[in-house]
């Protein structure tokens, strides 16, 4: 699927792309929930419909991925409940022999997430997928989401890639849409972010199974 003498830089997502989604998608849908249930003395279905359409009109912001604002705005400490099930992060099959393939080619190899800062680190501490990496960039630093064109101008002020030569594996499909938008030339996404949600159906852009699929020189 990649003629890898074509690509110059590779940009990975981090949640859902290397790492198994359903940490995080089990903390907002279920355990966060059940927390701010039992604060405010509520059942969780009643706690859950209270709190789906918070997260809903907000999805694609930057308050959407901030830890900081979600611990204001729901009156509880993210990451310290993040820290109760941080046993669940882990690497998708395959991620770190894909980080091993790449670095082995000699490509410039850069992490673009929208996560925030300090989960990026507890993850990083988790996995030390970091030593892959050239470097690291998140939405916060940049002030804008993947989602938003003004991301991507602002990542190339700060990093020097061609987009046409660039690749980006992302599971988001509107991050991949904005970047497509920009230019980036070479664009893939996972079939299966969440180990514990069933395959997407996507049409919109190239899908992978598995990394397994990249390991090699061959188109």
């Amino acid at each position: 699927m990649i003629v890898w003498n074509d690509i110059d830089t590779v940009l990975l997502d981090m949640d859902g792309t290397l790492l198994d989604l359903h940490f995080d998608n089990f903390f907002w849908q279920e355990y966060l929930p059940e927390k701010w249930a039992q604060l405010h003395e509520l059942d969780l279905e009643t706690a859950k419909a209270r709190l789906v359409p918070r997260f809903s009109s907000l999805a694609g912001t930057l308050p959407w991925y901030c830890v900081d604002f979600w611990s204001e705005e729901l009156r509880v400490d993210v990451m310290a409940l993040k820290s109760d099930i941080e046993h669940l992060i882990r690497m998708r099959p395959y991620a770190e022999e894909l980080l091993q393939f790449i670095r082995g080619r000699d490509k410039h190899m850069v992490m673009v997430t929208n996560a925030h800062e300090k989960l990026i680190g507890m993850k990083m501490e988790r996995t030390h997928i970091d030593r892959y990496f050239d470097r690291i960039f998140c939405a916060h630093g940049l002030g804008a989401p993947k989602e938003d064109q003004e991301f991507w101008r602002r990542l190339r002020k700060e990093l020097e890639f061609a987009p046409e030569k660039t690749l980006l594996i992302d599971d988001n499909l509107t991050v991949l849409r904005a970047a497509r938008e920009y230019g980036i030339g070479h664009l893939l996404t996972i079939a299966q972010p969440d180990s514990r949600s069933p395959r997407r159906d996507i049409r919109d852009f190239p899908v992978i199974e598995s990394f397994e699929q990249l390991l090699t020189d061959l188109p």
